[in-house]
C-alpha cells in the first residue's frame, strides 16, 4: 500500500520515486500503477500517476490486501471482548470482515452491515444471522438507505463493532462514504457497547462524514502503530484502548 499512502499525502507520484521507496524495478511499479488505475484508485500520467481518491477510500479489493496480518490480529483482539450469546452488529469494511470471520465460530446473534461479512457468516452453524436489508453499495456491498436504518432502529443489541476511516479526539469517528454514515449512527445508537477497531494509521486521517464523537465509544482496539498521544487522548476521555 506504499503507493496509495503516498497518493494520500502528495496526490501525485512518479515511477522513479516509488521504485526508490519500495526498492522495486520501475517495470514493477508501472505494472502496479496500471492495476490501480483499472481499480479506479489513480489516473496514469506521463512518468507517474495522480490520485483519484481525494477524500474517498480505496476500493474494497485494494484495502482487503492491505496488511492482512494486522487485520487478523485486530480481529482476534475484538473477539476476546465478545462473549457467547451476545448480539453483535458488525460494521462494513475490510477489518470488520476479519472480525466476522473470527466470530463465525462463536455462538452469537450477528447483524452484519455488508454482504462481505454476511457471506462469511452464512454457513456458520452456531450463528443466528440477521440481515438489515437496504441497498447494497456497489463494490463495498455495504447496506445503506432507509430500509437498513429502519431495521437497525428496531433493534437493541449488546455490541456494535465499528470500522472507521478516521479517528481522533478532536474530530471523533469519521467515514468517507456519506451514504454509510446514517447506518453507522443508527447502529451505534442501538448498541449498549461500542467497540471501534482500526489500524493505527486511521488516527492520522479524517473522513468527510461524522459518525460519532469519541465519547460514544467504549473500547478502541488498535495496533502498535497507533500514536501514543492519540491513545492517551482517548484514555483521558474515558475510552478503553487495547493495543494488540
Amino acid at each position: 500500500m506504499t503507493i496509495i499512502e503516498r497518493l494520500r499525502r502528495a496526490e501525485r507520484v512518479t515511477v522513479a520515486e516509488l521504485a526508490e521507496a519500495t526498492r522495486s524495478s520501475e517495470m514493477t511499479i508501472r505494472r502496479d500503477l496500471d492495476q490501480l488505475a483499472e481499480q479506479g484508485v489513480l489516473q496514469r500520467v506521463r512518468g507517474g500517476a495522480v490520485s483519484l481518491l481525494r477524500g474517498h477510500s480505496a476500493p474494497f479489493p485494494v484495502r482487503e490486501r492491505d496488511e492482512p496480518a494486522v487485520k487478523k490480529r485486530l480481529a482476534a483482539g475484538v473477539e476476546e471482548l465478545i462473549t457467547d450469546c451476545e448480539s453483535v452488529i458488525i460494521d462494513s469494511g475490510t477489518t470488520t470482515l476479519e472480525v466476522a470471520r473470527r466470530l463465525a465460530n462463536r455462538r452469537i446473534t450477528a447483524i452484519p452491515l455488508d454482504l462481505h461479512s454476511a457471506n462469511a457468516l452464512s454457513n456458520a452453524p452456531q450463528v443466528d444471522l440477521l440481515l438489515p436489508g437496504g441497498r447494497a453499495k456497489p463494490g463495498e456491498l455495504s447496506f445503506t438507505g432507509h430500509l437498513a436504518e429502519t431495521s437497525l432502529r428496531a433493534l437493541r443489541v449488546d455490541t456494535v463493532v465499528l470500522g472507521v476511516c478516521g479517528l481522533s479526539a478532536t474530530h471523533g469517528v469519521t467515514a468517507h462514504g456519506l451514504a454509510e454514515v446514517p447506518v453507522k449512527q443508527v447502529a451505534v445508537a442501538a448498541a449498549q457497547r461500542v467497540i471501534a477497531v482500526c489500524h493505527g494509521a486511521k488516527f492520522t486521517r479524517t473522513g468527510l462524514g461524522l459518525v460519532c464523537p469519541i465519547t460514544d465509544l467504549d473500547v478502541v482496539v488498535t495496533d502498535q502503530s497507533a500514536p501514543a498521544d492519540a491513545c492517551a487522548e482517548l484514555a483521558a476521555a474515558g475510552v478503553e484502548v487495547r493495543v494488540v
